[in-house]
């Protein structure tokens, strides 16, 4: 059986600026454990803790520009372009431009508090 889902859930965010996140598909919205699939709306200069999540992050941007820190490797997403973070691989998100960022988030299984693992340090 389909299922619609009229709204989103605006869920809190990590970081030192506040981000808008709208969970469609989730834990929280439609208490779906298997997939998450949110909105993101990060302003200029956000950044949250590095992380090393216990799930797969597919990320499409769909507006700006999100950088994303690996280990090895800082890689620049502009509109239209995607970027695929593995389970148990440290990462760290910021939209460091002018007009921040808007991007899709797709995590396999669902994106939990209890499952992402973010760095102690916080960022200011």
């Amino acid at each position: 059986m389909a299922i619609k889902v009229e709204k989103p859930t605006i869920i809190e965010s990590a970081g030192n600026k506040p981000k808008v996140i709208e969970e469609y598909v989730g834990r929280v919205n439609t208490k779906t454990a298997d997939v998450s699939i949110a909105r993101m709306k990060s302003p200029a200069g956000w950044m949250e803790p590095g992380q090393k999540p216990e799930f797969d992050e597919y990320t499409v941007v769909l507006r700006g520009m999100l950088r994303v820190k690996t280990k090895t490797e800082i890689l620049e997403i502009r509109p239209g372009e995607a970027v695929i973070a593995r389970k148990n691989e440290w990462v760290q998100y910021s939209t460091p431009d002018d007009d921040g960022a808007e991007y899709i988030a797709v995590c396999l299984p669902a994106f939990s508090p209890d499952t992402v693992h973010r760095d102690d340090n916080q960022v200011e």
